[in-house]
């Protein structure tokens, strides 16, 4: 039989260990994947430089399926859809839109090329608050939406770019099908013409300088949630506290979406932009980096793996008392 000291020792143990199960961050944030869209997408996931990466990196999700995922404590990353994928005669993966480059369903650590509709988040950031966004700064090719679940803060809503936006991409702007006769994607102006004030680059680096663009006003009207252009910050960042994620591909328009979009359709800004048609791969300005403060004494309690281990703790120091 234990001591009263043996005893004391051990539970002491067993509030160390549980409460650490708290402060590290072993209990995940889940991100839900869910694919409205009436096609095969291929969702890509890039995980930011100096953070554990989330198990998977690439995977097909098929109309009206989802798929749920595990995040690292202090995940920061982007997720993004990939369309009109397909494998050649070598078995080489590729997709038209949102492509990784690394010739698998995986994406192993590369980032989509341009145009590309990304959500981006940075987990446990400054004071404890996870941070993200939808963000078109690199263009668009398919309509995303990201709901918080059980979480909480001001700013802990539902932000979406809903609707179809290759319809309306102007011609300059326009990514088509090989055979032409179909908008897949809609570049961004910096994409588009590689311009400095454009990309927020050189003498237009600061916000004071960089403004939005005519074209950038188009996908802002479009999507008034999401980011424009990249110093769009205002509108388009959100936060939530000890929440998981819903992020949804196609998300179905409500009657009021529905009239909001034809408004915005007839009614974009003028064009007066100049330039070709650009190439370039561009990145972005807008992800956020993940630097913050320490997690958050409470952390949510989604994370299934995470609850089964502490439970599993729990239990067997329990039966040491």
């Amino acid at each position: 039989m234990s001591t009263p000291m043996a005893a004391l020792i051990q539970l002491t143990l067993f509030c160390f260990v549980v409460s650490n199960l708290f402060l590290s961050g072993v209990l995940a944030t889940t991100f839900t994947l869910s694919n409205k869209c009436e096609y095969t997408v291929w969702p890509g996931i890039l995980t930011n430089p100096g953070v554990a990466a989330i198990s998977t990196t690439g995977f097909a999700l098929q109309k009206d399926e989802t798929k749920t995922i595990n995040a690292p404590a202090a995940w920061a990353g982007r997720f993004w859809g990939r369309t009109l994928c397909s494998e050649d005669s070598t078995g080489k993966f590729s997709c038209a839109t949102g492509d990784c480059g690394s010739g698998k369903v995986e994406c192993s650590g590369s980032g989509a090329v341009p145009p590309a509709t990304l959500a981006e988040f940075t987990l446990n950031g400054a004071g404890g608050m996870d941070f993200f966004d939808l963000s078109l700064v690199d263009g668009y090719n398919l309509a995303m939406q990201v709901t918080p679940q059980g979480g909480t803060g001001n700013n802990c809503t539902t932000t979406s770019c809903i609707g179809d936006l290759n319809g309306s991409c102007p011609s300059e702007l326009k990514v088509t099908s090989v055979d032409g006769k179909e908008s897949v994607a809609c570049k961004s102006a910096c994409l588009a013409f590689q311009q400095p004030q454009y990309c927020c680059s050189g003498a237009y680096s600061t916000p004071d300088v960089c403004k939005p663009s005519n074209y950038s006003q188009i996908f802002k009207n479009f999507c008034p949630d999401a980011y424009s252009y990249a110093y769009d910050d205002k509108t388009s960042t959100f936060t939530c506290a000890h929440a998981d994620y819903l992020i949804t591909f196609c998300p179905p328009l409500s009657t009021s979406q529905k009239s909001s979009q034809e408004q915005t359709t007839t009614t974009s800004p003028s064009i007066n932009g100049t330039g070709g048609t650009g190439t370039m791969t561009y990145e972005g300005v807008s992800s956020l980096d993940g630097s913050g403060a320490s997690r958050s004494t409470w952390t949510h309690l989604s994370g299934s793996h995470a609850i089964v281990g502490a439970i599993s703790i729990t239990v067997a120091l329990w039966q040491l008392l």
